[in-house]
C-alpha cells in the first residue's frame, strides 16, 4: 500500500511539471482506494451492505464538490496555503453533516442486516 501512495505522489509531481498539469487534478480521483474498500466490503459483507457502501461513496462526492468549488473561488482571494486551509474547513462541514445524517437514517438498516 505505501508503494501505491508513493506512485500517486510521484505521478502528481510529474504531471504538475508538464503541459498536462490539469491531469494532476484527476490522479487523486482514481478509484484505487474505492476499489480496495469495495473489494473488502464485498468479500466480507453482504451484497446489500456493499451497495450501501457504494451509496455512501456517491453521497461523499458532495463534500468533495464543495471543497473544489470553494478552492476555485478562494484561490483568487488569498494565498494558496490559506485557500487550501479554508477549503478543507469548508469540506469538514458537509462531511460531518453527511456522517450525522447517514448514521441517523441508515443506522437501523445496518442493524437489521
Amino acid at each position: 500500500m505505501p508503494g501505491v501512495l508513493i506512485a500517486i505522489v510521484i505521478a502528481l509531481s510529474l504531471l504538475a511539471l508538464t503541459k498536462y498539469y490539469p491531469l494532476a487534478g484527476l490522479v487523486p480521483l482514481l478509484p484505487i482506494f474505492a476499489l480496495i474498500a469495495h473489494y473488502i466490503a464485498g468479500s466480507k459483507r453482504t451484497r446489500v451492505e456493499l451497495k450501501r457502501t457504494m451509496l455512501f461513496s456517491l453521497y461523499s462526492m458532495v463534500p468533495l464538490l464543495i471543497y473544489l468549488i470553494a478552492l476555485y473561488a478562494l484561490i483568487d482571494l488569498m494565498p494558496l496555503k490559506w485557500a487550501l486551509i479554508c477549503a478543507s474547513a469548508l469540506w469538514c462541514l458537509p462531511a460531518t453533516l453527511l456522517l450525522i445524517l447517514w448514521m441517523k437514517f441508515h443506522a437501523d438498516a445496518a442493524a437489521a442486516v
